[in-house]
């Protein structure tokens, strides 16, 4: 593989901070240390990431119910590069040389099989691996090749056109409409799958009132919300989830908890206790664990999520020029048993954490550890509600908040994100650009 080192500015060669991965905390982290290390040249920062585009992972629920144009709101790796001082290379880790500080990355080719890249590698100081998770099927027969996971913008937008299709088709068959034809299996009740069902309700609602006269939405459509623990949103605030649970009974949505999923088939599911629900549509949201690339990467500890094992600096366990942020990192969190949780809250402020201490450590200064901050926890059921939790910051508890207020801090989260990416001015302009142009289209995809 060539060594693709980042040329020098002037007589000395700046620090080599690699980033690989663009998710919420890889694309804030390189964006923020190009405009300030890039931009003084003091650091050469370089963002490895497989996709072209990036669309905040918290959104993918709304792409996938029809909710969101990704066109609105994806950005391009390429222009931000070039916009704040650092460079993108597109490629997929597969390996890492720790002795010689090389990330190896695969070729790359395109929709004809045609090569784009060649395999290659690239010279780190500081390598910072931030490449989020996927989909943890737990070894259930037939996820793989029948459910629809919501880990990129391309599944969720695959499972919005296979949603529209499936009403179009079953208005325009012969017949009527067939037992499970249009229903669809949420395996999961945390934060997406709870959020994907309540929008589906809105979604399949809207798409069936566009003329598809003969789907009877309350006689076809079935919603139905599987978890295996005993209740729904089962990692935040039993407070929450009884809120969420009645809104969503109130929606129609099918909800069972204390079920466990035995296999996955072409026409639907088979429970643990030999029950099969016919569905059209499967979607697995069940768990997550980190990519399989990152168990034994050249020695680095890892648990059995694949995520790797860092200290309080962030740094992992055996390297200290290798860090990991994000849903990909296993980092302690002071005064409980398991580490810091996998929320967008988490990776912000990890990224925010490294940020400034970054500069220290090329600076020879000895880094601060990281202290997490839980600011409590949100769940967004499109246009019906909003319901959460808030940490009082003064006295230390947490509230309970729902409605236009919990709404409005749910959408917060997102411009925070943005922010963090274009800058004030730019997410004003483009908050209310977006909400214009909503004026003028259907309310969900129809495409």
């Amino acid at each position: 593989m060539p060594d693709e080192r980042a040329p020098a500015h002037g007589d000395q060669t700046p620090h080599q901070i690699v980033i690989v991965g663009g998710g919420a905390a890889g694309l804030e982290l390189v964006t923020r240390l190009g405009d300030t290390l890039g931009k003084r040249r003091t650091a050469e920062v370089t963002l490895i990431e497989r996709n072209r585009t990036h669309l905040w992972k918290p959104l993918l629920h709304a792409v996938a119910a029809g909710s969101m144009d990704p066109g609105e709101h994806e950005l391009n790796y390429l222009a931000q590069a070039h916009w704040h001082n650092s460079l993108y290379r597109l490629g997929e880790m597969i390996g890492l040389d720790r002795a010689d500080k090389q990330v190896h990355l695969a070729a790359t080719q395109d929709e004809e099989g045609r090569e784009i890249t060649p395999p290659r590698s690239f010279h780190y100081d500081t390598l910072v691996i931030a490449v989020g998770s996927l989909a943890n099927d737990f070894g259930t027969p037939g996820v793989a090749e029948y459910a629809i996971p919501l880990e990129t913008t391309e599944q969720a937008v695959r499972f919005n056109r296979r949603l529209v299709n499936a009403c179009i088709r079953a208005d325009a068959q012969a017949g009527p409409v067939r037992p499970g034809q249009l229903h669809v299996a949420i395996i999961g009740a945390g934060a997406t799958g709870t959020e994907l069902a309540a929008g589906l309700y809105q979604t399949t609602r809207e798409v069936v009132a566009y003329g598809l006269n003969r789907v009877d939405p309350a006689r076809d459509i079935r919603i139905i919300l599987i978890e295996a623990a005993d209740r729904i949103l089962p990692a935040l605030p039993e407070r929450i989830s009884d809120a969420t649970l009645k809104l969503l009974n109130t929606l129609g949505v099918e909800v069972q908890t204390g079920v466990r999923v035995g296999e996955v088939t072409q026409d639907g599911l088979r429970l643990a206790n030999g029950e099969f629900l016919p569905a059209e549509l499967v979607v697995w949201a069940a768990g997550i664990k980190a990519p399989g690339f990152l168990r034994d990467l050249d020695g680095l500890e890892s648990n059995r999520l694949n995520q790797l094992v860092v200290t309080q600096t962030l740094q992992t366990t055996r390297d200290s020029n290798i860090f990991a942020i994000g849903d990909c990192a296993a980092c302690p969190w002071q005064g409980h048993p398991t580490p810091i949780p996998p929320r967008a809250q988490a990776a912000h402020q990890e990224a925010s954490h490294l940020f400034r201490q970054l500069p220290r450590r090329i600076a020879g200064k000895p880094l601060l550890p990281f202290v997490y901050r839980d600011f409590g926890s949100l769940v967004s059921l499109g246009e019906y509600s909003t319901v959460g939790s808030l940490m009082g910051i003064l006295v230390g508890k947490s509230f309970f908040i729902e409605g236009y207020f919990a709404r409005f801090m749910y959408r917060s989260l997102y411009m925070m994100h943005e922010v963090a990416l274009y800058g004030f001015w730019k997410t004003l302009f483009g908050t209310l650009a977006r909400g214009f142009s909503r004026r003028s289209r259907p309310v969900v995809k129809l495409h």
